[in-house]
């Protein structure tokens, strides 16, 4: 159920104090102000903790080089052909019920329930989908490769995904087998759907669903399609929530992305967010073990600390990277800011200081609108994200614990919105942010 709908003004005439109505959200929703002077000082002590911890971070250089080598990926099996029961298709297709396929070694593998089955393309076919890799049909390149529009026989429109050649990528077959293991047991709304694969000779092709409006990166920028404001920034962060809540807790087994940033969010005409990019995820530890012992991927900024520092892989690692993306909506600058002077250069730790110093404002893009529904909920979306990215991982929330904070902030920002609740200047404490 989409919960987008703009919320009704009360048809009361009356104002209500508003200490009693906003009184309905829950704790650690509210801004510090609101709670004891001993609940605020120990927050305000614990960020400074992470401002620490942040000091100690500056840039990629400053990231020692790792002797070990990434355990060796298991061998992927093919996923199977379409069913041969009438048309063959190139897409994706589902089973309901447990069947079975035979893999590299002839024996019988049963396959789970509702397992995405998926199609390995052959070269023509992608051939004539794009065009023979026209470059009109370039629609990006990232560190995995170039990635094309093309159109499949059955009129689907889908993005391919076109490797690096080793030679210019010793990683491309780690990180394309990674991919095609991991999206062949997902299906989420807000995850970028996956069709099918090749890998012939020296090719190494995904495709995957193609979503037409650029990214997220590319919007902040106001690069590319309609201006986000607050409301569709906060849609955006539940929508990521609640892909990567399906990842660590619904997927047949749990996943960790470790590589949750803006450029990987990808929007669709109606500013829904997908999650894309699995060339770094990996499978998260069973039951039987707390953590995964792997060298150290991602982009930087983004990099849970812990992580960086002692190549033990939690989901608290995606939260921490969600975190960052979190301060990067609020604000629309970039997780590291090169061309800014030194103390405004890691956004996350300059956002904290001036959050710590009672002046969150500045820290809101300053192309949104300031007023106190925005105010009150950048502070909210703040408190989150500095939870989120708290020095030893055990302290921060789980993703589900995230998608119910981000519910409370946009349910108080359309409230506010709907009231549209007004402070009067006396009401106003002379330098500093106005809390309700």
């Amino acid at each position: 159920m989409d919960r987008r709908g703009a919320l009704a003004p009360s048809s009361s005439g009356r104002r209500t104090p508003e200490h009693h109505r906003w009184a309905w959200s829950p704790a650690w929703s509210r801004p510090l102000s609101d709670r004891s002077s001993s609940s605020s000082s120990s927050f305000r002590s614990l960020f400074r903790s992470i401002g620490v911890w942040f000091t100690s971070l500056s840039t990629t250089s400053s990231m020692k080089r790792r002797s070990s080598k990434e355990p060796a990926v298991d061998v992927i099996k093919k996923p199977p052909l379409p069913a041969p029961t009438g048309k063959p298709s190139a897409r994706g297709l589902y089973l309901s019920s447990g069947g079975g396929y035979r893999n590299g070694s002839g024996r019988q593998q049963q396959r789970p329930s509702f397992q995405f089955q998926s199609s390995v393309f052959s070269m023509d076919e992608i051939l004539r989908a794009t065009s023979n890799f026209s470059p009109a049909l370039k629609v990006g390149q990232g560190g995995f490769g170039a990635v094309y529009k093309g159109v499949l026989p059955d009129g689907t429109t889908v993005a391919v995904k076109r490797a690096k050649h080793r030679m210019h990528n010793p990683h491309v077959d780690i990180e394309f087998r990674s991919e095609v293991k991991i999206m062949a047991r997902i299906d989420h709304q807000s995850l970028v759907r996956f069709y099918g694969y090749i890998e012939c000779g020296e090719e190494r092709i995904v495709v995957v669903e193609f979503v037409p409006n650029g990214t997220l990166r590319d919007h902040l920028d106001r690069c590319n399609g309609r201006f986000l404001d607050l409301g569709t920034r906060l849609d955006i962060a539940i929508d990521v929530a609640h892909a990567v809540t399906y990842l660590h807790m619904y997927s047949d087994h749990p996943i960790i992305h470790r590589d949750i940033k803006s450029s990987n969010i990808l929007l669709t005409h109606s500013l829904r967010a997908k999650v894309a990019d699995f060339g770094f995820a990996r499978l998260g530890a069973g039951e039987a073990a707390a953590h995964v012992t792997t060298q150290v991927k991602g982009t930087a900024g983004y990099l849970d600390p812990e992580y960086l520092k002692t190549c033990q892989l939690t989901d608290r690692s995606d939260v921490y990277s969600f975190g960052v993306l979190l301060v990067e909506l609020a604000s629309a600058r970039r997780p590291i800011e090169a061309k800014r002077e030194m103390k405004e250069r890691l956004t996350a730790r300059w956002a904290m200081a001036r959050f710590i110093a009672g002046a969150s404002a500045d820290v809101l893009d300053p192309h949104l609108a300031r007023t106190p529904a925005a105010e009150r909920a950048l502070e909210m979306l703040l408190e989150l994200a500095f939870r989120c990215m708290v020095p030893v991982r055990n302290d921060r929330p789980a993703m589900s614990e995230c998608c119910k904070a981000l519910w409370a902030i946009r349910k108080t920002y359309r409230d506010m919105l709907a009231a549209d609740v007004t402070p009067q200047p006396s009401d106003l404490p002379t330098g500093d942010l106005w809390r309700i």
